[in-house]
């Protein structure tokens, strides 16, 4: 990556974390949502450990890694709510016409959110341990489990990015999001596992994204870390995120020839 590049791409990532860090509304919903998620869950579900197979003695240390891949996913959803509003106000147009190279616009958006999404990690795992949560895996189960989240945001905010970029509306932009995302999440380990889900859950969870990150992060915290599957998973989850951040910046052309 050349030097213009990278330094266009620092202004645009801090020009999206002063507006992050600016909105006192965003940082309360950022900092409270996961914290609900985490205790409300963990409380209506922490009869679960009772089931024969279930594998797993606290439920909380089982829902944990979980909700940080929830809370990834929902919040990069919202990504391209960014571009839309660029759009709408005309400051896409004269990014465009700037010196400002192409790549950076859309790079350094999603470093802003890659940042937020691993301070949200950090918050639910800080919640997760105060209300009971251990792990074995120490600093490099914790780093695993960050990366995986980071992964995760990137492709989904790279998706949300991509839906804003053609479809240019609010309304249809969230209502995508919310259809991609709840399935994600009950068809995934994230709260259970698959195994005592009906057939097809289990058979959907495969292919799901969000079922490859939870599982490399719980194995990276466990005590005895299969890291063959942990690694597997992750490289399946890289791939993934490799190809959405392609086919965005292919919106993202789309869009250009558009204007």
């Amino acid at each position: 990556m050349s030097t213009p590049v990278l330094a266009h791409t620092g202004l645009i990532t801090s020009r999206w974390l002063r507006a992050q860090f600016r909105s006192p509304a965003l940082i309360a919903f950022t900092l409270v949502q996961p914290a609900i998620w985490l205790l409300l869950f963990g409380q209506l579900f922490k009869g679960i450990v009772d089931l024969p197979g279930f594998g797993s003695t606290s439920y909380i240390a089982f829902l944990t890694p979980g909700i940080v891949m929830m809370t990834a996913l929902m919040s990069s959803g919202w990504n391209g709510t960014t571009f839309i509003t660029d759009m709408e106000r005309g400051v896409m147009d004269r990014m465009l016409a700037s010196p400002v190279r192409r790549g950076a616009l859309m790079a350094g958006q999603l470093i802003s959110n890659a940042t937020s999404t691993a301070i949200q990690a950090l918050l639910v795992f800080g919640i997760g341990l105060a209300a009971g949560a251990r792990y074995d895996g120490g600093v490099v189960g914790f780093l695993v489990t960050v990366a995986a989240s980071v992964l995760i945001g990137t492709a989904f905010g790279s998706l949300s990015n991509a839906v804003a970029l053609l479809t240019r509306q609010q309304e249809a932009l969230i209502g995508i999001s919310q259809f991609v995302s709840l399935p994600l999440t009950f068809m995934s380990s994230i709260m259970i596992d698959p195994k005592l889900a009906p057939h097809w859950v289990e058979v959907a969870a495969r292919f799901n994204p969000v079922d490859w990150a939870t599982i490399a992060a719980r194995e990276s915290l466990s005590a005895n870390p299969d890291w063959g599957s942990a690694g597997r998973h992750g490289l399946y989850l890289l791939a993934f995120t490799l190809v959405v951040a392609y086919l965005s910046t292919r919106a993202f052309r789309t869009y250009q020839r558009s204007v």
